[in-house]
């Protein structure tokens, strides 16, 4: 599909996804979220929490960093324990340093007053920030993500993180949402591919996809196109329906 729209990638780190232990949907959430918003995702990476590889990936995935992408986001790692290294990581794939952030220190002092707890030094930890870093709300647990250069540093917790989203999309500039359109058949992937591919050659600046799928009726075949104009998608809808005898 051909776009004009800012690229982006999305970096989730942990362990626990690598293990199997969790089940990642950060990742398929934002994906949604940037698809409809105007942002061009060209890449999903995992990486362990491991410092070096997640240096590597931020210096390979950040443009402003000579990598890829111009934009990305990162899920995870920045809690209160001791494997939370994402913001040590971050901050030396920027070439800075990190340091407790008294704007996020107040925040997570005026939480621990509203619930009647202690700012304990492990929770503390969670106010460590890169030095030039800018915050990201948390309207959950108040404990921030933050931004660096191009680089969106957000927290594991699906619901933290997907209000974290919810702050930080609006803020930055997009382009044209994905327009798709799917029509099921109920025919094998095979039955449909050579259609398929002539119709990819006719809109070439479209994203064509088939996804099979197998049910207590057989197999089926949903086929998607997706652009940014919308009545080119149309248009190609049209033609596939009608090569396809629908």
């Amino acid at each position: 599909m051909q776009s004009d729209n800012p690229t982006a990638a999305i970096l989730v780190i942990g362990d626990e996804i690598l293990s199997g232990r969790t089940r990642e949907g950060n990742a398929h959430h934002l994906a949604q979220v940037l698809n409809a918003t105007g942002f061009d995702l060209r890449e999903i990476r995992v990486v362990a929490d491991d410092h070096d590889q997640i240096v590597a990936a931020i210096r390979a995935l950040d443009r402003s960093l000579g990598g890829a992408y111009d934009l990305l986001f990162t899920s995870g790692g920045i809690g209160p324990t001791h494997d939370d290294i994402t913001a040590d990581a971050v901050a030396a794939a920027h070439g800075t340093t990190v340091e407790i952030n008294e704007e996020a220190r107040a925040l997570l002092q005026a939480r621990c007053e509203r619930m009647g707890t202690e700012l304990t030094p492990n929770r503390l930890r969670m106010a460590r920030v890169p030095v030039g870093a800018r915050l990201l709300d948390n309207a959950v647990s108040a404990a921030p993500g933050f931004s660096i250069g191009n680089t969106h540093v957000m927290a594991g917790v699906p619901e933290v993180f997907r209000g974290m989203v919810d702050w930080l999309i609006p803020r930055l500039a997009g382009g044209r949402p994905v327009q798709s359109q799917t029509v099921e058949v109920r025919r094998g992937e095979s039955e449909v591919a050579d259609e398929l591919g002539v119709l990819a050659l006719e809109f070439p600046d479209l994203s064509l996809g088939s996804y099979p799928y197998h049910d207590e009726r057989g197999w089926g075949t949903n086929l998607v196109v997706r652009g940014l104009d919308a009545g080119r998608v149309g248009a190609a809808m049209a033609e596939l329906k009608k090569r396809l005898g629908l």
